[in-house]
């Protein structure tokens, strides 16, 4: 069977702006968007011990669920693939034709796509769903929607390398959590770990603490979470978004996406702004990349993204 691809070597890029000389701190931003350009970011680290442990097992079949634009589906359709598995995306929504950039891609790549309402996609962690889903298509090894579970914690705990242990702050998106978990579990004492959830609500709080718990992380350095910066919620942008990510890509030549990326970073501006961080920080962003999105936004809704980074 074919082993997992090796990332590259990921490299820390610093920043540089007349902002930041002023506020006298130093930015730089973790580029795992160029791991791969199929498995980037932090599905990588996700997806790396499951793909491990599925052909461990023996499976001939992943299974996982997502939404019409999921990196996560992309992604895991490139993983299967690379792995020699039979990849099958449960996919929220109706078959909409012709497909979108993201569900072309996993196609292309082999990937089953299977269609449920909105109404059933909910149900997917039920006992019942599940049962339901084998008879149809057999055995499988299941990924959970995002890829979060044990599993991918412990590869996100692998994103922070000794070389970061210089940086006072530590910041990252936060979705499904397995990320910001996996961060959490290797932060130093001396560390500040930043969340910038790109969910709508305060809920976001209890959820990753349950996560946590649950998982029996308890983060060395102080955690803190902003929910101000959704943007409306999840898939929600307004114009001042677009218009920073277009600034970070012309200042940097590096690429965001509207989803989770263009908002950690637009967060981090702000705080960077407004004080928020102590003269003589050392700030580290983690790009989680997510890249391949910017098609699917760019087709659904007309507006301009950059795609490639300079």
């Amino acid at each position: 069977m074919k082993p997992m691809l090796t990332p590259n070597d990921v490299v820390n890029q610093t920043l540089n702006h007349t902002l930041l000389r002023e506020k006298g701190v130093t930015l730089s931003i973790k580029r795992l968007d160029l791991i791969h350009p199929q498995v980037s970011g932090n599905k990588y680290f996700k997806l790396k011990y499951n793909i491990k442990e599925a052909l461990s097992k023996h499976h001939q079949t992943l299974l996982t669920f997502g939404g019409a634009y999921s990196n996560h589906i992309a992604a895991t359709a490139f993983a299967a693939q690379k792995a020699g598995l039979v990849a099958i995306g449960v996919i929220r929504g109706e078959n909409i034709q012709p497909l979108n950039p993201t569900l072309e891609l996993a196609q292309s790549l082999g990937m089953n796509l299977h269609y449920v309402s909105r109404e059933e996609y909910r149900k997917k962690t039920e006992e019942q769903f599940q049962t339901d889903l084998k008879r149809q298509f057999g055995d499988f090894y299941l990924v959970p929607e995002g890829g979060t579970n044990q599993l991918a914690i412990k590869g996100t705990q692998e994103i922070l390398t000794p070389e970061d242990e210089t940086f006072t702050h530590i910041v990252s998106a936060i979705g499904t959590g397995g990320t910001i978990a996996g961060l959490a579990e290797t932060v130093k004492k001396q560390q500040s770990l930043i969340g910038i959830s790109s969910l709508k609500g305060t809920f976001i709080h209890q959820e990753i603490q349950n996560l946590l718990k649950f998982y029996k992380i308890e983060p060395k350095g102080s955690f803190t979470i902003f929910d101000r910066y959704h943007f409306g919620g999840y898939a929600k942008y307004k114009p001042g978004l677009i218009d920073f990510i277009w600034m970070f890509y012309q200042e940097f030549g590096i690429v965001l996406d509207p989803i989770y990326t263009g908002k950690t970073a637009f967060a981090n501006w702000d705080l960077i702004q407004n004080n928020y961080f102590p003269k003589g920080s050392s700030i580290l962003i983690i790009h989680t990349g997510g890249i391949q999105g910017n098609l699917g936004f760019i087709e659904r809704t007309g507006i301009k993204l950059p795609t490639l980074s300079k």
